[in-house]
């Protein structure tokens, strides 16, 4: 390839470059004399955008709910303000209300694709469901009311507001105004109560006579308004506090729950005392007495069947000594009561029922229940009422999640396969039903290729989601605490305390998905690598190594150790071959000075494990206590399936192992492994066993050491230093106040030694140049620390096949030193044209199914190769090395090891989150900074691309759970439940709003309920009130302007629909609505003419009779 001058290719070439400034960055950065060949860069600034695309998971906080029953949607609102609208599995979708106050109610306008949501800031917002982003038309802010409950009658757009003072305004939620009609307390009210009777705390009309309002006070006082008369027809009043009201659908009686356990059932015509007072949950007592209180029946609905006894369904009521009980909800049907226990406490539940119209028998089906962490549905139909299945994917935080990764153009068999093994683990039970929310229309899907979400959780347990096309859907869980003894009691603790609690949390998830080889590193200090079989076995012995780091103070008793040869044989205190787990040091295994010495932190199961199909236990490795000090957590893991290595490191050391022959290759001190009084002379020494002061973990390593002025600390705390992209450091969600990763142990180092800490913080596998001298490529491992320093150990690898299990894997240090400001975070290599090379991996075959001997054969000459670009070079091409810190990022020209390429990311701030990605047939460098700033630089010339403020690190969670991808996909966890996803590619921002699902679908309204000849003959059906007439500015007036302000929304039609998708979309959606009142004004015409058709039949039979009878005396009829 021919080599170009740099300052040629900068002056002439200046097609990859987007401005004369960064022209002259570039020729400051490189100097005329480097000679690198041009490679030519197809990623611009324009192929960059950055937008939020979907949220996926339980919302957080969870406070209102609402169902449309002809959409079939169910909307949910939180306590900060956001909104969550569920359809059909697949069809999801998030809003946020701007000042983020919570939603205190939710309101849908039945079939016409709007919601009112009410807000604790005294706020009504109208939402716009039409549009594929919902978007808020109107608001509207109290300003000396609290409002505290609102009610919009089905088919009305006159929606009744309560408030703290007991109070109803009535909103037009047209034009989002106020009515001049109030209702006030003391006119409901009157002489019936000599105190306030508190707020509003329900609102309904008689389903038989809209003309009649239901407003119940919290003292416990109902009134029966009329709206016509604008006076109280009848007033209840009941010595408890109400909590909610609901109505037979007769209109005859209503009930009431209240403070005291108790259900009240009264005749409307009948005021002065209930028909009938239950305490669903009280002990009944002798000599007739009241029942005991019992706590508060927080709600109550009454839904009436055609065919058999109502139902009256309510949460909470039960007695006080019931406890440590679980929440309930009780459903009352006929003589039987069945009580259902639920996992969390119960926020708000609605019945789900045939028909819209109040005044029909109610036909209820199911129950959906909003708990504080989870949704659950409860068919009404089936005998024992089972829970529907939940589509959703509302369970990624059964286990508080500890880390995440996300794998984005997966190999296309890896999803079946995780689904095929994933599927055998659902519970049974559940009820053979559909879901019945399920309303919407699933997107275009433009994505093509595969996506993998991965999450580690406290629990230990890893969970495997298909998150292809926007959507997700778990595949796979595995537990990792299985291969662990349990503690039987309270007293029978780990016998290490490293941690209060969560033993098995999952830290770092190394996967490689071309072979579905896995390894995890979990905060006992514990690694676990496992295969992925569709084969079930039996394992007798779990295979296990105890690994003995340790971290050296001094350095200069041994010079023996100065002198050892590069290894050439495993090196390392522990064991080489697999510890029979019999002779598993006991607890109580002590040093000689009576110290807790070589005991790992968990005990591996001695009992013949069954593995499932799935991912199966190869190899658990467990750092172990040295002379009374606990191990440091894992920092930093990779796994190679290729070479059958695994290699981890943490703030003592690092360590290699062979999981094919099960034994330990390196162990060494971090000071070993860089030298300490001369940083470039990095010679090894066999670990010694001298007593040494406690680690500490990598969150007490702190800006001292390193160049001040390198270092920079976090904008957001002084406390939270530069370590937070280090896994150690990221406590789980604040909010969880489970000390996950906290240390219980005391520590006598002292503050300096903490800070003279060096930690393994980036390891890659790669087949590259080692050392300037090199002439080829060759297996090898990068190391990067805390510091910046980054190391290579040279791989020698035995022959293929049965050799490979035969012969040792030589690992020896190369000499190799680079250095970067900050700790290093990620490192990647390309070839000489650019193109990103990905570590050698060996593709997936079922291990457990035994093979021909010709088969096996072939197997062992078959020696894995790398499946990268380089494999086809010439020996004489470079490569590059790609590296980036905290502070920095660097191109390195490989053998030569000179720098091709450095930029300075960030001066102020430091990286959390970096990876190398490909993104329209090209790569980048894609980082994340604690101060909000998401970033892109081309390669290999580190141009900066993209630039965007997106989000301060606010929380620990988003440094832990921030990562990138390839097709520029990206996510965090936003909150302890959910994921949010996002990209940076502008040509998905572009796509996105054809693949984001339809919450709104054209339905027809089910017709009214037949009122029957004699009901319409005796006036006995519902009574229809003219609304408009009352309500309207020309009969009551307007509203005080001081009582609430207007406030435009952003998604009004003019703002949402031309950001949404412009003229075109204005157009076709004003034929739609054209074409719905053509339809509406057609339908009219055939009613009217079959109404003409009937009269005139009945003015002929009329005359008929007429005549018939007109002679007839009234005798003779």
């Amino acid at each position: 390839m021919r080599k170009f001058n740099i300052r040629k290719v900068l002056d002439g070439l200046t097609a990859g470059s987007s401005s004369a400034s960064q022209q002259q960055q570039l020729q400051q950065q490189h100097p005329p004399g480097n000679r690198e060949p041009e490679i030519q860069e197809t990623l611009q600034s324009e192929h960059f955008q950055l937008c939020k695309t979907v949220r996926h998971g339980f919302p957080y906080q969870p406070s209102a709910l609402a169902f449309d029953p002809v959409q079939k949607i169910l909307a949910v609102g939180t306590q900060t303000g956001a909104l969550r609208l569920f359809g059909r599995p697949g069809v999801e979708c998030y809003c946020q209300h701007d000042r983020g106050a919570a939603v205190i109610q939710l309101q849908f306008l039945i079939n016409e694709g709007a919601l009112v949501s009410a807000l604790a800031d005294d706020t009504l917002h109208l939402w716009n469901l039409r549009q594929k982003r919902p978007a808020i038309l109107h608001s509207l802010k109290f300003c000396r009311e609290r409002v505290t409950f609102c009610h919009l009658p089905f088919q009305s757009k006159w929606l009744y507001v309560g408030t703290e003072r007991g109070n109803i305004h009535i909103v037009n939620v047209e034009s989002f105004t106020l009515s001049g009609y109030v209702i006030m307390w003391n006119k409901a009210i009157e002489l019936s109560s000599k105190s306030h009777p508190g707020p509003i705390v329900h609102i309904s009309d008689n389903p038989m006579d809209e003309g009649k309002l239901l407003i119940g006070f919290e003292s416990g006082t109902v009134v029966l308004w009329d709206l016509k008369s604008k006076k109280a027809d009848y007033r209840y009043t009941y010595d408890e506090a109400i909590h909610s009201v609901a109505w037979h659908h007769e209109g005859k009686q209503f009930i009431c729950s209240h403070s005291d356990g108790t259900l009240t059932i009264w005749n409307v015509r009948s005021p002065a005392k209930p028909v009938q007072t239950i305490t669903p949950h009280g002990k009944q007592l002798k000599d007739g007495k009241k029942p005991e209180p019992c706590k508060p029946i927080l709600k109550v609905e009454f839904k009436t069947t055609r065919p058999g006894e109502p139902f009256i369904i309510l949460s909470g009521g039960l007695s006080y000594d019931t406890v440590g009980r679980r929440p309930c909800l009780t459903v009352m049907h006929g003589k039987s009561t069945a009580v259902l226990e639920m996992d969390y406490s119960i926020v708000d539940f609605l019945t789900l029922c045939e028909t819209p119209y109040p005044n029909d028998f109610q036909e209820p089906y199911a129950v959906v229940v909003l708990l504080e962490k989870d949704l659950v549905l409860i068919d009404l139909a089936q005998n024992g009422y089972p829970i529907f299945e939940n589509p959703y994917p509302l369970s990624i935080h059964e286990s508080p999640v500890t880390c995440c990764e996300y794998f984005a153009d997966c190999p296309v068999d890896l999803i079946p396969a995780l689904y095929s093994v994933g599927a055998r683990q659902k519970r049974q039970g559940y009820s053979k039903k559909e879901w019945p929310i399920n309303g919407g229309n699933w997107g275009l899907g433009a994505q093509s290729y595969s996506e993998i979400i991965i999450t580690g959780h406290a629990d230990g347990s890893v969970k495997f989601w298909d998150a292809s096309a926007i959507n997700l859907q778990v595949l796979y869980k595995l537990k990792t605490s299985k291969v662990f003894e349990k503690s039987r009691n309270k007293d029978d603790k780990p016998n290490t305390d490293i941690v209060d609690e969560d033993p098995y949390a999952i830290q770092i998830i190394s996967w490689c998905p071309e072979s579905r080889m896995l390894c995890i590193a979990g905060v006992s200090a514990h690694v676990i690598i496992y295969r992925f079989s569709k084969q079930e076995v039996i394992t007798e012995v779990i295979p296990m190594l105890e690994v003995r780091l340790l971290y050296e103070i001094s350095d200069v008793e041994s010079p023996e150790g100065e002198q050892a040869p590069p290894l050439p044989t495993p090196v390392g205190s522990a064991n080489p071959q697999p510890v029979p787990p019999q002779s598993h040091p006991s607890t109580s295994s002590t040093s000689s000075d009576g110290l807790r010495d070589n005991v790992p932190c968990l005990k591996v199961k001695n009992s013949p494990l069954k593995q499932s199909p799935g991912y199966q236990t190869e190899l658990v490795i467990q750092l172990v206590w040295v002379s009374g000090e606990p191990p440091q957590q894992i920092t930093s893991l990779a796994v190679n399936s290729s070479y059958g290595l695994v290699v981890f490191g943490n703030c003592s050391g690092i360590a290699m192992v062979d999981y094919l022959q099960k034994a330990v290759l390196l162990n060494l001190g971090t000071i070993e492994l860089c030298g300490s009084s001369d940083p470039y002379r990095r010679e090894p020494r066999s670990p010694r066993k001298s007593r040494q002061p406690s680690g500490a973990g990598l969150c007490d390593i702190s800006e001292g050491t390193v160049v001040p002025e390198d270092r920079c600390k976090s904008p957001t705390s002084a406390k939270m230093s530069r370590k937070l992209s280090l896994p150690t450091d990221l406590k789980p969600d604040l909010d969880i106040k489970d000390n996950s990763f906290s240390r219980s142990r005391s520590s006598s180092v002292t503050s300096i030694d903490k800070e003279s800490r060096e930690a393994i913080s980036a390891l890659h596998f790669c087949e590259t140049f080692t050392r300037k001298a090199d002439s080829a490529p060759s297996p090898c491992l990068w190391v990067g620390t805390t510091l910046g320093t980054v190391l290579v150990i040279a791989l020698n690898l035995p022959p293929g096949g049965e050799q490979r299990l035969l012969q040792p894997v030589i690992v020896s240090p190369s000499g190799t030193i680079l250095r970067l400001k900050g700790a290093v975070l990620r490192m990647a290599f390309l070839d000489s044209t650019g193109c990103l090379m990905p570590p050698a991996y060996e593709s997936w075959k079922e291990h457990n199914v035994p093979e021909e001997k010709d088969e096996k054969e072939k197997l062992k000459k078959r020696r894995p190769v790398s499946v990268s670009p380089s494999s086809s070079q010439e020996i004489s091409e470079n490569q590059y090395a790609v590296m980036c810190s905290e502070k920095q990022a660097k191109v390195i020209s490989l053998p030569t090891q000179n720098c091709a390429y450095k930029q300075n990311i960030t001066e102020t701030s430091f990286v959390l989150r970096g990876d190398i990605v490909s993104l329209s047939n090209s790569i980048c460098l894609a980082c994340f900074c604690a101060n909000g700033h998401i970033m892109t630089f081309s390669l290999p010339s580190l141009r900066p691309l993209l630039d965007v403020y997106y989000l301060p690190l606010t929380n620990m969670r988003i440094a832990r759970t921030f990562c990138f991808t390839n097709n520029g996909q990206a996510l965090y966890l936003v909150s302890p439940t959910e994921i949010q996803r996002l990209t940076y590619s502008q040509e998905t921002c572009e796509n996105l709003q054809e693949m984001l699902g339809e919450l709104f679908t054209p339905v027809e309204t089910p017709e009214a309920p037949n009122r029957g000849f004699f009901k319409g003959l005796f006036g006995g059906g519902a009574q229809s009130l003219d609304r408009e007439e009352l309500f309207g500015e020309s009969s009551s007036g307007k509203a005080s302007r001081s009582l609430a302000q207007h406030i435009p929304g952003p998604g009004g039609i003019e703002g949402v629909k031309g950001a949404a998708s412009g003229v075109v979309g204005e157009l076709a959606r004003a034929r739609l609505a054209l074409d719905e009142r053509g339809q509406k004004l057609s339908d009219l015409e055939e009613r009217t003419a079959a109404m003409l058709s009937s009269a005139d039949s009945f003015s002929k039979h009329a005359h008929e009779m007429m005549l018939k009878y007109k002679d007839k005396k009234w005798y003779q009829f």
